[in-house]
Formats: structure tokens, C-alpha cells, sequence
């Protein structure tokens, strides 16, 4: 089975959401490609092949996957999906913002948010809320697959050596646009990749 990973990133660095995506996208067997698509990513395509375990790294420069539109980046991804059996993308807002979409080109049904792989067609993912855990089981030949980050460990950033090679796609695909972001700033790390994690209510009583 050959495995793509959506990287999610900022041009310059991966997110540690990719890392776990990465782990995950290893249980599932074969060889594991990392696809970094953006503009003026090549400081994301080289971190990706330093991580550990990933065969290959297929960078997409566009000005077109800038912001990672979806009605860009689906095109791409789909068109890439004949040489590969699964493509695997955090459940990140930029995941699940791009894979239903992709599942949906392909015809097939998407396995969302799954904590654990039992073997290449089959994952166990929460449901109800958490209060229950299902198995399930894709008869899919193109498996679509978002990852719960939380739920894997994340690769080793370093110790790889892939390749990096250069891929083209149709560009932009002239049905979505990027206006702006309006983003938070904070000094605290996002809760997803915080190392430690403390949490408090009424029982504490004050601040004291």
C-alpha cells in the first residue's frame, strides 16, 4: 500500500499535526510520501524529508496553494490519488477542510477522524461524542482518511533523508479566492501541540 500525507504547514516549518499524520499513515503499511503544496515552500518540503519514515516528498509551489483553498488543492490531490492507495490528512480545520472534498472527486466515503489503525482497511474512530468507539471497515479502493493528532505520536522530525521531487497541478482552479485573516496572537503555545496541559474550574475556588 502507498500511502500521501496532506502536510499541513506555514511555507517554513510543518505543523506537529503532520507528524502525527505521519505515524498514522506508517500503520498502515508501505511506503509513505508527504505532499507539500504552498508558495515558496520549499523550507516546509525539506523539514518534511527529514522526517522519519517518509520515502518521498512531492512539492506543488503555486501561488494558487498559497492559502490552501480547498477548490485548489482538491484538483491536485485527486489527480496524484492514481499512484497511491490512502491519502491521509489531520483532522485539522485545514484537513477537514480539504478531504471531504477530495473523497467526494473520487466517489468514495471518507473514514474521519480516526485514534487508531487495526489494519489497512480498518480503524476504530469515536462516535456519540466520545462515548463510544466504532470499527470501522472501508471496502473503498482509495481509502480517504482524517487522523485525530491527539491519538498518535508524532514521527521524529529528524532522521530522514527523502527526496524532494517537484510536481505540477492545474493552479488555481478560479472558483474561491483569498481575501484575509483576521488571526489570534498568543505567546502560549495551540493546545493541540502543548506539552502540558492544565485545567481548573469551580473546585479550585480562586486564582490562590
Amino acid at each position: 500500500m502507498s500511502v500521501l500525507v496532506l502536510a499541513e504547514h506555514d511555507n517554513n516549518s510543518l505543523k506537529d499535526a503532520t507528524l502525527a499524520a505521519v505515524t498514522a499513515a506508517g500503520a498502515l503499511g508501505g511506503e509513505v510520501h508527504v505532499l507539500v503544496a504552498g508558495a515558496g515552500a520549499r523550507g516546509a518540503a525539506d523539514a518534511a524529508a527529514s522526517v522519519a519514515g517518509v520515502a518521498r516528498v512531492l512539492l506543488a509551489d503555486d501561488a494558487a496553494y498559497a492559502n490552501g483553498l480547498p477548490e485548489n488543492l482538491a484538483p491536485l490531490i485527486v489527480e496524484l490519488m492514481a499512484g497511491y492507495d490512502a491519502l491521509v490528512a489531520p483532522a485539522t480545520s485545514f484537513g477537514k477542510n480539504v478531504t471531504p472534498r477530495v473523497a467526494a472527486l473520487l466517489d468514495v466515503a471518507q473514514v474521519s477522524d480516526i485514534i487508531s489503525v487495526d489494519g489497512p482497511d480498518t480503524f476504530q474512530r469515536p462516535i456519540y461524542a466520545g462515548n463510544a468507539i466504532a470499527t470501522v471497515q472501508s471496502a473503498d479502493a482509495k481509502k480517504v482518511i482524517t487522523v485525530r493528532t491527539t491519538a498518535f505520536a508524532k514521527a521524529a522530525a529528524t532522521g530522514g533523508a527523502a527526496a524532494v521531487e517537484t510536481v505540477a497541478g492545474k493552479g488555481d482552479a478560479g472558483l474561491s479566492r483569498f481575501v484575509g485573516s483576521e488571526l489570534s496572537k498568543s505567546d502560549r503555545p495551540e493546545l493541540t501541540s502543548a506539552k502540558i496541559v492544565v485545567s481548573g474550574g469551580r473546585a479550585l475556588g480562586s486564582a490562590e
